[in-house]
């Protein structure tokens, strides 16, 4: 999980693309996280355990007070659900370029703009940015979702267990 955000993130994008001083008032107050934040938290971290592991780097299973089996079905979900992209892809391309949360840059459109890609995979001239949603009952739709299309060229990719 990144520990860097950009005042202008890609998550927060629908916000200050509808409100551009928003970004910068926000600044003025504590950055408080809630109980909702802190599960969704530990459940990016466990898909994100999962995918690594598929991907055969060294990796520890993280652990959090949030660990439940609903939490371990769901990332088991969004692991297969790129893993099997992944698979996919191989038929035609064998060795696609496979990355977990990687820094996605779009400073060239906002000034120090970036976010962070759940799953980004390349291949066949293809761009894929996968992005775990992990809220209960806030449908994500990625048809001209401002976060996805600061990001040119993608073919969308979002997951949500919901």
């Amino acid at each position: 999980m990144p520990a860097v955000h950009a005042i202008l993130s890609a998550s927060s994008s629908k916000r200050w693309l509808n409100c551009t001083p928003s970004a910068r008032l926000e600044q003025n107050f504590p950055n408080e996280s809630s109980v909702y934040a802190e599960e969704g938290t530990a459940a990016h971290a466990l898909g994100e355990y999962k995918l690594r592991k598929y991907l055969h780097e060294r990796v520890r299973r993280p652990t959090s007070e949030f660990d439940t089996d609903e939490m371990d079905a769901n990332t088991d979900i969004y692991a297969e659900y790129i893993i099997s992209t992944v698979e996919r892809i191989k038929e035609t391309c064998p060795h696609p370029l496979v990355m977990v949360e990687k820094r996605l840059d779009y400073s060239y459109l906002v000034p120090q703009g970036f976010g962070t890609g759940d799953c980004v995979i390349i291949a066949d001239g293809t761009l894929y940015v996968m992005d775990y949603k992990s809220g209960k009952g806030v449908f994500v739709s990625c048809d001209h979702n401002p976060q996805m299309m600061l990001f040119p060229e993608i073919q969308c990719g979002w997951f949500a267990p919901w």
